[in-house]
């Protein structure tokens, strides 16, 4: 049997359903977040239940039922029904369901909680080895700091990726680099570390976080400032960087190899350094 949790209990997935009704489903009306585990080992849940809270205080969901620790105590009772050494845990939660209309529903309506579990592998090939991404055009909403269920221009952007045998798609407005479909981008340039600031343009990653963190204890400047397509191009390394992709080099940017197709130096020590990290950070389930 696989658990999935919903409206307040764990239920198998044959049985994890939601009204028609519900706002998340009527209107992408809801957030969401995705924690990994590390073999029976929950990582940066603090940092990604926090920031839940930080996103529904920005679009007024009220979760003043739920606290950091036990949305992360719901998140280890999962993983462990599932037995999920190794994999992530997805929660999502939307405003409620209320018949359809575009203002709030009344005060009363309570949330909805869903989640879900699955197992599978650090992608270690493509750490090691690199992948390919294209550019294309942000067309998103301007709350991309709130993680939202209104994930179309995402998915479109991804589609794009995947027709084009990409793992990635980079997003910029009028030609400036803003993050991937799924991911912050990273221009190495001079040994410096080059992102987009954490403003309403992209979503503050934990992964990003993390790169942060590291960086500035190896020494490695952390430089937070726009740069366009060109500069993206000219880099002598990129990456992108997710919950689930971790520190991830680019070695193509559409016909443009990086550092003539190879994995930098420096993304290599992130690299190390992250997993140095993970083995500090987290948090044993089972």
């Amino acid at each position: 049997m696989t658990f999935v949790y919903i409206n307040d209990e764990f239920v198998d997935e044959s049985e994890g359903k939601v009204s028609y009704t519900d706002r998340g489903y009527n209107f992408g009306d809801g957030i969401y977040e995705y924690i990994r585990i590390y073999d029976g080992n929950a990582f940066t849940a603090k940092e990604h239940f926090e920031r839940l809270f930080r996103s529904a205080k920005e679009i007024g969901l009220n979760l003043e039922d739920y606290t950091v620790k036990s949305l992360t105590e719901l998140i280890e009772e999962l993983a462990e029904k599932n037995n999920v050494k190794n994999g992530g845990v997805y929660i999502q939660v939307t405003r409620g369901v209320a018949p359809r209309n575009h203002p709030f529903p009344e005060a009363s309506t309570k949330p909805v909680f869903s989640a879900f579990s699955k197992s599978y592998e650090r992608p270690y090939d493509e750490l090691e080895n690199g992948i390919k991404a294209i550019t294309v055009d942000d067309i998103r909403w301007l709350r991309c700091d709130i993680k939202s269920l209104n994930l179309l221009g995402n998915v479109l952007a991804k589609e794009k990726a995947t027709q084009s045998d990409a793992g990635e798609a980079i997003m910029h407005r009028d030609g400036i680099v803003t993050e991937g479909s799924s991911s912050n981008v990273f221009a190495v340039k001079d040994s410096k570390i080059y992102t987009h600031p954490a403003n309403n343009l992209i979503l503050n990653g934990i992964t990003r976080r993390v790169i942060n963190e590291i960086a500035n204890e190896l020494n490695i400047p952390f430089v937070e400032e726009p740069f366009d397509v060109e500069f993206l191009k000219s880099a002598d390394e990129v990456i992108v960087s997710s919950t689930s992709i971790e520190v991830m080099p680019v070695i193509q940017v559409d016909d443009t190899f990086i550092s003539n197709g190879t994995v930098g130096k420096i993304t290599k020590e992130l690299q190390k350094s992250f997993n140095n990290y993970i083995e500090s950070n987290i948090e044993k389930i089972f």
